[in-house]
């Protein structure tokens, strides 16, 4: 009987093969034979993982070549029409990429995670037309495993909100027969079939019409064949509006996330005679599962309910956790046994699943019980978790310690005198290419193969060569590159106490692009500076102002996965802290501008109104006691990625930042506007180009990108900046693009003196 799930699969590989495979075929240097052939290999690879660990309930169409809402539109056919001329696998990435003659599609953050999707744009014009040749595929190959698999899409109602529309009751009125034809086509392929939809559009405060159109979607695709069993799953908070209408429905049953949405309430679907599936196996964070009391919640839940129509399964995805811990041969063994990746939390889930049922275990899960009763009991007490002196530190936080002692406009006025910079300034967000020749570098000297004193001489080389770079470019605010750092979170976590690092803990953020959080398993501190060498040595080589490039205290914790076992607010405080004291560093080494990156703050937000004040209560004064400590001579810069800002503005504005560096490139002006009508006060640098598509923008498209945001703010609160940092782009593509930013800027300087 099918009494395990998982709600979706790591794609990229435990060893990021399919991340190699994209990146080679992008360069021109595989075919699109050879790059199926790797995806073929993982994907059986990972569904043999998930049934020898005892999963009932695999998915199909999980597996995505770069993101599973551009697998939607594709196969809804619902491609933008400047996409016309290109066909299959082409359109496919240069929608996602872009290239020299298209422009890539919006990309934003997946509710509030890490991860990015491709913002589907649907107009009521729009004509759908269903390809199901993809799950076909994924399909059979599970079927000559043995496994009669799930087959994983998007929720219509989400697919529909996390889109652009023109209409959206129009374009809604439209997507419902292409759905019906999905779902028609899908029950051909078996003589009983099973969907998951996933809508969690429906954890984040849906209204009234909301969840009468989801009652009506589930009631027509529920009818459109008998042979067809419809779960959907929602995840990151609760559903229960959700789970009262669909108990109304005729679907077959839900999954729900219990970890981050433990207000989840089953009776009305366990009365309705619904199948539920209990998401306690975290699939967001890569602690272990503390078995005992997961099997103790599942019986407090079977006390009202039948056990056979309760499933166990993860809380969401295993997407968003990296693969396995088997690589993993030089971590501290205790904080190592805390740990749980992907392939560890299929075996949670088996393991609670047959205590739960009563079912005999074999040697290796005894074995497994008494490995994680032990680690659990370990971390309760563990001396490496624990810092007294840094638990102080927070207990004794006053409000002056989050207050920069002048309003801003009194600020600025000594800032602009200070650094003389011109209208429109120029600058960049912080780094620059990451070469393979530079990651080699750093490889060489982390594995001892060559000195300190040769690895040093080579990065002061490369940035006395960016320097001049950018000097010869007449950019006005420089920055040093970043040649010495691995990753923005990564760098700081490696050298802050309470953090540790994993050699293989790789987790997709987008595409090819994965990132490896730190875990932050005791409490925070700051041993000794972490940038001052570096960037005051970059200070030392010009006469231009050096920005000192930190990572704030929310996305440090938002970009990594953060101790259970306390408040993530106490963890945040105790970062602030640590990062408090490296600025107060930089501005008593002589750095005047030094920018905190927030690049994560949005995403950290709960996904329930009701739960916003508390975060934003220490994201804000997190920041804000990272920040003012210094000077109001100081110039304090923060970046924020993807980001819906129109209902953040408040904590934005009270963050009291002098300057403001945002992703505005895909988005037309639309993020830019939110500032001008919310009067922003501070200064602000919306991103003139994509950072994140290989195209280089000519100066003329430039000067037209600057002119747009001119008719939004005034040039006096203008900077003028790429849209993100340069790390992911090859130099043939950043020096033009800069070279044509910084001329188009001229340009437009030139007109307005005239």
């Amino acid at each position: 009987m099918a009494n395990t799930y998982v709600v979706g699969f790591p794609r990229i590989g435990e060893q990021r093969e399919l991340k190699r495979a994209l990146e080679v075929y992008w360069a021109g240097k595989s075919s699109k034979k050879e790059l199926k052939s790797v995806a073929s290999d993982l994907r059986k690879r990972h569904l043999i993982y998930q049934k020898n660990a005892g999963i009932n309930m695999i998915s199909v169409n999980d597996f995505s070549f770069y993101d599973n809402m551009i697998d939607a539109m594709v196969m809804l056919g619902a491609t933008p029409k400047r996409f016309s001329d290109l066909e299959c696998m082409d359109k496919y990435f240069v929608m996602a990429r872009g290239d020299e003659n298209h422009k890539a599609m919006e990309m934003t953050k997946w509710f509030n995670t890490n991860y990015h999707y491709i913002v589907p744009e649907l107009s009521k014009d729009m004509e759908f037309s269903i390809n199901i040749d993809k799950i076909k595929a994924e399909y059979v190959e599970a079927k000559e495993l043995g496994i009669t698999p799930k087959i994983n899409f998007i929720g219509m109602l989400t697919f529909l909100k996390l889109s652009k529309t023109d209409d959206e009751n129009e374009v809604c009125k439209n997507l419902m027969p292409a759905y019906i034809e999905l779902v028609k086509q899908l029950s051909t392929l078996d003589d009983e079939v099973t969907i998951q939809f996933d809508d969690s559009y429906f954890v984040t405060n849906p209204t009234k019409e909301d969840l009468e159109k989801l009652g009506k979607v589930y009631d027509k695709l529920t009818a459109v064949a008998d042979n067809v069993k419809i779960f959907v799953a929602t995840y990151f908070e609760h559903s229960n509006e959700a789970n009262a209408v669909l108990a109304k429905t005729n679907i077959e049953g839900m999954f729900l996330d219990f970890v981050a949405g433990s207000e989840n309430r089953v009776k009305t679907l366990i009365d309705a005679g619904k199948k539920v599936g209990i998401g306690i196996v975290n699939g967001r964070n890569v602690w272990i599962n503390d078995i005992a009391e997961s099997v103790k919640f599942l019986e407090g839940i079977s006390e009202s309910a039948n056990k056979d129509q309760l499933l166990v399964g993860t809380s969401c995805s295993l997407l968003h956790v990296p693969f396995t811990l088997k690589y993993e041969e030089k971590l501290d063994e205790d904080i190592k046994s805390w740990l749980s990746y992907a392939v560890e939390k299929l075996n949670e889930v088996n393991i609670i699943n047959k205590l739960f049922r009563g079912e005999e275990l074999n040697a290796e899960e005894k074995a497994d019980l008494v490995a994680n009763e032990e680690a659990v009991a370990i971390r309760k007490t563990s001396e490496k978790i624990h810092d007294t002196i840094v638990k102080d530190r927070v207990s004794n936080l006053t409000a002056k310690d989050s207050d920069r002692g002048m309003p801003f406009e009194e600020r600025i006025k000594l800032q602009r005198k200070n650094l003389k910079y011109p209208i429109l300034p120029t600058t960049t967000i912080g780094s620059f290419p990451q070469t393979p020749e530079l990651r080699k570098l750093r490889r060489d000297y982390k594995n001892g193969v060559i000195s300190e004193e040769a690895y040093e001489t080579q990065i002061k080389k490369m940035t006395d060569e960016l320097i001049k770079l950018q000097e010869d470019l007449d950019l006005d605010v420089l920055v040093h590159g970043e040649y010495e750092r691995n990753d923005m979170v990564e760098y700081f976590g490696e050298q802050l106490n309470g953090v540790a690092f994993s050699q293989n803990g790789w987790v997709q953020s987008y595409g090819s692009r994965c990132v490896k959080p730190p875990l932050i398993f005791g409490d925070v501190s700051r041993p000794k500076d972490m940038t001052v060498k570096w960037i005051t040595y970059a200070q030392s080589k010009t006469n231009r102002p050096m920005k000192g490039m930190l990572t704030g205290p929310a996305t440090m914790l938002n970009w990594s996965f953060v101790r259970d076992d306390q408040p993530r607010s106490v963890t945040g405080y105790q970062m602030s802290l640590a990062i408090r004291d490296e600025v107060n560093d930089l501005e008593a080494a002589g750095i005047k501008v030094i920018q905190v990156d927030e690049a994560a703050l949005r995403e950290g937000y709960p996904l329930r109104n009701s739960k916003k004040a508390e975060y934003e209560k220490w994201a804000i004064e997190g920041f804000k006691i990272t920040t003012s400590g210094v000077k109001p001579e100081t110039q304090i810069h923060t970046h924020m990625c993807y980001s819906e800002f129109s209902d953040i503005m408040d904590a934005i504005e009270a963050m009291d930042a002098d300057v403001i560096s945002i992703e505005n490139a895909r988005s037309d002006n639309s993020l830019l506007n939110v500032f001008k009508e919310r009067g922003y006060k501070g200064e602000i640098g919306p991103g003139v180009y994509d950072i994140h598509s290989p195209r280089i923008p000519s100066t003329e498209e430039l000067v037209e990108e600057i002119e747009k945001l001119m008719e939004v703010l005034p040039a006096e609160k203008l900077w003028i900046n790429p849209d993100c940092g340069l790390k992911t782009r090859k130099w043939p593509e950043t020096t033009p693009s800069l070279k044509n930013m910084v001329e188009a800027t001229k340009i437009v300087r030139a007109k307005l003196n005239k």
